[in-house]
């Protein structure tokens, strides 16, 4: 990875220095650090207040897969000509291997973050309508898994891996997206194209519909926000996090360091575990919760109970923002490269993923709305937190607290988000059998 600065076969001071600069430019270090920037500043971008955010990393990435698909060959002809005469070799080594390492690293930091932070409060958060958030969190998995099922019936075009992307693209949903790459893993850059072809609207639309239905029903925000606290929702949840230890872990519990990395690591590697066991029913039925599964179910356990003994398992709450943010990212732009590299050709085959990706996202989020309205009666910002949290949507419950000038919608977020966030994981399985 290191830059030699000393001389190169017959090359001379500055052709020294423009190889080197070459060198460091088709480095993959670079390379990813190039796209998280890149990313980033795409993610700030707004349009009338409406941002990617951390989904421009993935946008970013799906670009720079699809350009180095184009670039990789010209340039490597390029270098070739430049300095194989001089006795000096270089390559564009951007590939998949290497943001595969990415991807599987960010998966393991983003899930069990999430899992950690939602595990203090995964089981309290049913105090108040918790039949309707556990039903809603269902409705709208089933609805959109419905869908996904249908236009894999319905169009011979596109299999079970593509639909599957799709959905998880539609509901951006990291840990269901990497579910769904380890069960179709000969086709995982498919599912990665179609996550990608679907993920942009996935993130525009819950955002642009809960910014939409409270104008739509002409909604007085100062009464939705009293109807909110007379059902019982929790005040003062936090908007920017599902749960986590909001202190250090307490002195009489033994603390393998102050960061929590150790307690993270063991919660990690039991989820590896747990996700590797397997349950064959027949020979072409085999069930597990992979490593996505067994990662979250691991946090999911050790944030709940929070210490084993007088030994502390609470991993400190910026440690796991921290984690739940770099791997959400690294995640994203390791699936997003290996995305890009087969977005054009699965767009150009079938143009219509696009509109499947719409209704994979719109259809779920109709159905779990009326069912809440008026099978559950909930209010409107009950109801909308409920369909943030069904639709894995963090983007869009930070416009929703924007419209309804309160955080107490994320309680219902909060409760709603880890039933949707376990069903996802589910959900290739079943597409598997089709």
């Amino acid at each position: 990875m290191g830059i030699n600065l000393l001389s190169t076969g017959t090359l001379n001071f500055f052709q020294e220095m423009w190889y080197q600069l070459c060198k460091m430019f088709v480095n993959p270090l670079f390379g990813i650090f190039l796209v998280l920037v890149l990313g980033y500043l795409l993610g700030r971008i707004k349009i009338k207040g409406v941002s990617l955010g951390s989904a421009g990393v993935f946008i970013m990435a799906i670009v720079v897969g699809i350009v180095v698909t184009f670039i990789k060959e010209p340039i490597n002809e390029a270098f070739t000509a430049a300095f194989a005469d001089k006795g000096a070799s270089l390559s564009l080594s951007w590939g998949a291997s290497t943001f595969s390492i990415v991807k599987n690293i960010g998966l393991a930091l983003f899930v069990t973050a999430v899992g950690l932070i939602a595990g203090p409060k995964f089981f309290r958060n049913f105090k108040s309508k918790a039949v309707a958030y556990i039903v809603l969190g269902v409705v709208i998995i089933v609805s959109g898994t419905i869908v996904c099922v249908l236009v894999t019936v319905l169009d011979s075009s596109v299999d079970a891996a593509t639909a599957t992307g799709l959905l998880m693209g539609s509901l951006t949903s990291t840990p269901g997206f990497s579910a769904a790459q380890g069960v179709f893993s000969d086709k995982a850059a498919q599912v990665a194209a179609a996550n990608g072809a679907a993920y942009p609207f996935g993130v525009l639309g819950v955002v642009l519909f809960v910014q939409l239905i409270p104008k739509f029903f002409r909604a007085d925000m100062a009464k939705e926000r009293e109807l909110l606290l007379k059902q019982g929702a929790p005040k003062g949840a936090d908007i920017d996090e599902v749960g986590g230890a909001s202190e250090e872990p307490k002195k009489k519990f033994f603390t393998f360091d102050k960061f929590g990395l150790c307690v993270f690591s063991i919660t990690v590697l039991l989820g590896l575990i747990i996700g590797s066991i397997s349950f064959k029913f027949t020979d072409s039925i085999v069930f597990n919760l992979t490593s996505t599964g067994g990662c979250l179910l691991a946090g999911l356990l050790f944030g709940h109970f929070g210490h084993a003994g007088k030994i502390s398992l609470q991993v400190p709450d910026h440690t796991l923002k921290v984690f739940r943010e770099l791997g959400l990212v690294m995640f994203l732009m390791g699936s997003g490269f290996e995305g890009g590299l087969a977005f054009l050709d699965l767009v150009s085959k079938t143009p219509i993923v696009f509109l499947y990706g719409v209704l994979m996202t719109l259809i779920p989020m109709i159905v779990g709305f009326i069912v809440a309205k008026f099978g559950f009666k909930l209010c409107l910002l009950n109801n909308l937190g409920s369909i943030t949290g069904g639709m894995t949507s963090t983007p869009a419950l930070g416009s929703l607290i924007s419209v309804a000038e309160t955080e107490d919608v994320a309680s219902a977020y909060a409760a709603t988000y880890p039933i949707a966030l376990i069903l996802l994981v589910f959900v290739p399985q079943i597409m598997n059998l089709l």
